[in-house]
């Protein structure tokens, strides 16, 4: 069972998979997508799901602090139907409140260059989002 993690932006994708245990999460890559243009890189995306042999995804779900659903939410739930209609596999959405802000600041403490930090923080979300998703099946 590997399982695929997302953390979704306006402009780029966190990818992060599983180890074959459903343990770990590891950080895959950052695919630069066009929300406005509808490119949302599935065929990289593809490309990834075979190479890894992906049973299901799970994408972050950024709801606001007070439980609504806002605009990056919506874009979240839409990216999942695209996965479940390319695909045909389980998408689960996780609610990933703070997980961007952790990444940023665990990057921040590691002593990681602020051009650096901008180049991996959603790899990085990706991997918080998944292991939060991992940690709680798994627990």
């Amino acid at each position: 069972m590997r399982v695929m993690g997302f953390d979704v932006g306006t402009k780029t994708v966190g990818v992060a998979v599983s180890d074959g245990l459903g343990w770990t999460a590891q950080g895959v890559e950052t695919i630069r997508i066009d929300e406005e243009a509808g490119e949302f890189g599935i065929g990289r995306i593809r490309e990834l799901v075979n190479e890894y042999s992906v049973t299901s995804f799970v994408v972050g779900y950024p709801k606001n602090m007070n439980n609504t659903v806002g605009p990056r939410a919506e874009a979240s739930e839409r990216f999942a139907d695209l996965l479940r209609e390319e695909f045909s596999l389980p998408v689960e959405l996780y609610d990933e409140r703070l997980t961007t802000m952790a990444a940023e600041r665990m990057l921040i403490s590691a002593d990681v260059s602020r051009k650096k930090r901008k180049s991996v923080i959603d790899k990085m979300a990706a991997v918080m989002i998944l292991q939060g998703w991992l940690d709680r099946k798994n627990g």
